[in-house]
């Protein structure tokens, strides 16, 4: 289970963020086998039976993927590597993980230190990016060393900040999603099209790309629109939920949203009541079904409190089950008194205690 600071569980969406660039090293290493292990988890891959006709490979995009793995692992006469080489292993980016950016994205291996690379990765460090977190940047997005600052990022940058991208938050912003500085005028528009049919202003536009650079990356026609369309089902208020958790954008209708629409309808809640949990906590779509919203149900069943609960506080499933659900309801318990959900887990722990001892004082007083 992965928690934040404040007990609260890390949402599908999260952990897939921290995942990916690792599950995209082991891709590149280890190609269809690692596909088959994921797609018949738990149970061994079935071999492929042999074929008497095999297609030839891509022999020029293997040919040009080997030269430039070469290139990045040759070394000069004094037995080093090459200047870009050393300097990206400096930055702690070492030499295996290099050739897996390589094999991906061969252009890698091409980009000269002092005209390229160098630049880029200062600029970044002057916007208050981690050293630590330069070679997960570059590893997602490779090509942002290929284009020019002064033509390309800075004005893309500025082009995002009149938008509303917050100019103090471009650390997390570019380490979220480095992609966003790629993409071109015309998709960024196209994106932003959708968010102002939507009903969103000029001013939250800002706020949404800060918090969710990756929306920039869904189609609108497959997925922006269609996700809208499902919610607006619900009797969701579409621009409230962008603003509020526009990472539910990112989630498949069919394997994401629907599944967990429809545990909440045979628990007996109707799809106006599942529509306002939905707008009053976006984020209750982005949790597992199975690992979250079932077990905390259950153990919701266990604590008298009337389903209407969670309509009012559907932030509950956003918890940790274990960390802070179990161990402040069992104090309340404990105490002979009863509190509002929300109090019970969105205060703080000085706020709890409080709440809970003004609780008990009033219990006592009325029974006098």
């Amino acid at each position: 289970m992965l928690l934040d600071i404040a007990g609260r569980e890390l949402t599908t969406l999260e952990i897939r963020d921290a995942l990916t660039p690792y599950l995209e090293s082991l891709l590149e290493e280890h190609g269809r086998t690692l596909v088959n292990v994921v797609e018949n988890f738990p149970d061994p891959p079935v071999k492929d039976k042999p074929v008497t006709q095999v297609s030839p490979p891509d022999s020029a995009v293997d040919s040009k993927k080997l030269k430039a793995v070469s290139r990045v692992s040759e070394t000069g006469p004094a037995g080093k590597l090459r200047p870009q080489v050393l300097y990206l292993m400096e930055l702690g980016m070492d030499l295996e993980k290099i050739k897996v950016i390589t094999r991906r994205f061969p252009s890698f291996a091409y980009y000269s230190l002092e005209g390229k690379i160098k630049p880029v990765v200062e600029f970044l460090l002057e916007l208050g990016v981690p050293k630590s977190d330069i070679p997960i940047i570059l590893s997602k997005r490779p090509q942002l060393c290929g284009i020019s600052l002064s033509e390309n990022l800075i004005p893309t940058m500025t082009f995002l900040e009149n938008l509303g991208v917050d100019k103090k938050q471009w650390a997390k912003v570019i380490y979220r999603f480095p992609a966003l500085l790629t993409y071109s005028r015309q998709k960024v528009k196209t994106t932003l099209d959708f968010l102002y049919e939507m009903g969103i202003s000029s001013e939250n536009v800002g706020k949404i790309l800060t918090r969710c650079p990756n929306i920039i990356s869904y189609s609108v026609e497959d997925k922006l629109r269609p996700t809208a369309k499902y919610f607006r089902s619900l009797g969701v208020d579409i621009a409230v939920l962008l603003l509020r958790c526009p990472q539910t954008f990112g989630l498949s209708i069919e394997a994401n949203l629907k599944p967990v629409t429809e545990f909440f309808l045979d628990k007996g809640y109707t799809v106006e009541e599942v529509g306002i949990m939905t707008s009053r906590y976006g984020a209750l779509y982005t949790f597992s079904l199975v690992d979250n919203l079932i077990p905390k149900w259950d153990f919701f069943l266990t604590m008298d409190y009337s389903k209407s609960e969670l309509i009012k506080f559907p932030q509950y499933f956003g918890y940790s089950l274990e960390e802070r659900i179990k161990p402040r309801v069992a104090v309340v318990k404990e105490s002979g008194v009863k509190l509002l959900l929300n109090q019970i887990l969105s205060l703080s722990s000085r706020d709890f205690e409080k709440a809970l001892k003004k609780k008990i004082e009033k219990q006592l007083t009325d029974q006098v």
